[in-house]
């Protein structure tokens, strides 16, 4: 019997998205194996001039002047969407809390989802990764308290995911990067109107005028996204911007706060 792989090289966005490319992902993250980018798939994020400043008390800082502070940015939005969906499946009352197979299966896909997303962001970004950050655990049992609050504040993290790629997609420099951020945002587009069909009573969610005005998405700069994330005091590790983004700020269209 040959022994299993203990390592993965992923060559293109699209082996992001196969399930069978998740698998493998997701197994070797349990067994401590390693993850490698081919070279071209990932631009900008390899040298060690652009590392993060981590300022004195173990925060976070970024440069969103850059394509390696973007997708730093958006490493730490994915390290609170991955955990969030961890701590919501990982619960011993899951299945009593979803009785609905289909729900269980649809939050056990979506944190599938955002742990690939975190860790090939970890992974693209190495040596220039922000740290890992700290969670309030008193604001996670409050956000993972019941079906109906979970529901409602994994569509608000969708949406603001959402917001926040579209946001701050302007900012990349290098054609390669956008992609493989428009392949994640299309992901997370995905799951905000699957978490809406999972609410919705009424049959008009997926499109409501709260998320879809004029038929343009949601979208927020990195200022009023890291505002949002700092007002649910889920974070205990400091995230501060060491320096903006070279591009002027745009008009926002807002995640709506989920009610």
């Amino acid at each position: 019997m040959s022994e299993p792989r203990s390592s993965l090289v992923i060559d293109s966005p699209e082996d992001l998205w196969r399930s069978s490319t998740r698998r493998s992902f997701l197994r070797l993250l349990g067994v401590g194996g390693t993850i490698a980018l081919a070279p071209t798939l990932f631009a900008a994020c390899s040298g060690d001039d652009n590392n993060p400043v981590q300022p004195n008390g173990g925060g976070a800082q970024l440069d969103l002047s850059t394509d390696i502070g973007i997708f730093n940015y958006a490493y730490a939005l994915e390290q609170l969407e991955a955990a969030f969906y961890s701590t919501v499946v990982g619960a011993a009352n899951f299945a009593t809390l979803f009785t609905d197979t289909n729900e269980r299966e649809l939050l056990t896909d979506i944190r599938n989802h955002e742990v690939v997303h975190r860790e090939f962001l970890k992974a693209a970004l190495g040596s220039s990764a922000i740290p890992a950050l700290a969670l309030n655990t008193t604001t996670v049992a409050a956000l993972t308290a019941d079906r109906a609050t979970i529901l409602k504040n994994a569509q608000s993290f969708e949406d603001l995911g959402v917001a926040a790629y579209n946001g701050a997609g302007k900012q990349l420099k290098d054609a390669r990067n956008l992609l493989v951020a428009g392949k994640i945002v299309s992901v997370e587009a995905r799951h905000a109107a699957a978490i809406r069909d999972a609410r919705d009573t009424t049959g008009r969610a997926f499109a409501g005028d709260d998320v879809v005005i004029g038929g343009l998405d949601v979208k927020m700069e990195p200022a009023a996204v890291l505002a949002r994330v700092t007002a649910l005091n889920l974070v205990t590790t400091p995230i501060s911007v060491a320096k903006q983004q070279t591009d002027a700020a745009t008009a926002d269209q807002p995640a709506p706060v989920a009610s």
